[in-house]
């Protein structure tokens, strides 16, 4: 199915399945954007069809944390915690979109990375690489939900920037929903700086820590280059 939205670039479905996870099934939609060779995933529990004030989380990839499991944020926490909050609500919607290190894409993530291990944050590191402090678009969020029948979203977000752009690119967000995903010692400074900085809404001293695990080591220094 061909969706066409003002000016923005056309976004195309083209496959789908029923996707068995340890959260439960899943119906996945692929979709690719014309003139992007990136594709976005919606995953979706339940009816959503004709759906207002459906439960719905915009996810950016993080191949670093998703798939290597890297404890310097809680990308993987947050992933995890919205695919069992649509699971368990009964309909929602998770969006994944190919915009791997806010927009900058994983090469440069890593060279931030590398930047970090300085001591510089994650705003900082950016900004000496050229980079603005996050690149991520969302012009192809509407043109999804609509695809999927989805009226207006209750946003899984911690990040009312993200709600923001959304309402100006034509998404009803009827509410924030906070996302809130338990802390360790090595993404904790990661969590402050988004709220110092990007604006994030957290209240970590309301969240319980972590449970450590005997077989991780969550030593703050590894974050960074040895003096």
């Amino acid at each position: 199915m061909d969706i066409r939205q003002d000016a923005a670039p056309r976004v195309v479905r083209y496959s789908e399945c029923r996707l068995p996870t340890e959260y439960g099934p899943f119906q996945v939609f692929a979709y690719r954007e014309e003139g992007n060779p990136n594709e976005h995933l919606a995953i979706v529990s339940g009816d959503v069809r004709d759906g207002h004030d459906v439960l719905a989380r915009v996810h950016s990839e993080c191949l670093t944390g998703e798939v290597l499991h890297s404890l310097k944020c809680d990308c993987r926490e947050q992933l995890d915690l919205g695919l069992k909050r649509i699971k368990e609500a009964g309909r929602g919607v998770v969006l994944y979109l190919r915009q791997e290190g806010r927009g900058i894409g994983l090469g440069e993530k890593i060279r931030a990375y590398q930047l970090q291990q300085q001591g510089l944050d994650t705003v900082d590191a950016n900004r000496q690489l050229g980079f603005a402090d996050d690149l991520r678009s969302y012009h192809m969020v509407r043109a999804m939900l609509e695809d999927l029948e989805v009226r207006s979203v209750a946003l899984m977000t911690n990040n009312p920037s993200k709600v923001e752009g959304l309402r100006r690119d034509g998404v009803e967000v009827t509410r924030r929903v906070p996302h809130l995903v338990a802390p360790h010692p090595l993404n904790l400074g990661y969590l402050e700086t988004k709220r110092a900085r990007m604006g994030h809404v957290y209240d970590l001293e309301s969240v319980e820590p972590a449970t450590p695990r005997e077989d991780v080591d969550y030593d703050p220094s590894l974050l960074f280059d040895a003096e």
